[in-house]
């Protein structure tokens, strides 16, 4: 979406930069293997995010701006995994079951606070009174 716009009898909600889960805990937390590929994070966070708002009462169609922070994949060439990125996405947004899609920016950055972590996904939320 390029826009969307919500009323003004709506709860804004600003929701903190979420991560993945490890992929593979018994793995070495220095290897790929621990935190999975791009796909696997962003799969990783989605489900994060919805246990959170789940305890908020909003769902993924209630987002109305969404901010993507990936790191470069080193077996991408440094190159941010996108369309990995989207592949998780586009399961939970833009669907028959769910049709709405937040305005939405995706930046490639240097690095994140976990070494190993490709991606952080943060959302703002907006929740009819």
């Amino acid at each position: 979406s390029q826009a969307v716009e919500v009323t003004a009898d709506t709860t804004i909600i600003y929701h903190s930069g979420t991560l993945p889960n490890p992929a593979n805990p018994d793995a070495d937390p220095s290897s790929r293997e621990y935190w999975g590929d791009t796909e696997a994070q962003a799969e990783s966070v989605f489900q994060n995010m919805a246990t959170s708002f789940e305890k908020l009462g909003v769902g993924f169609g209630d987002i109305i701006k969404m901010q993507v922070f990936l790191v470069g994949d080193p077996e991408m060439g440094g190159r941010m995994d996108f369309a990995g990125f989207m592949r998780s996405y586009s399961k939970y947004f833009g669907t028959e079951a769910q049709p709405n899609k937040p305005a939405r920016s995706a930046f490639q950055i240097a690095a994140l606070a976990r070494p190993g972590v490709y991606i952080e996904i943060e959302v703002v939320i907006a929740r009819p009174q």
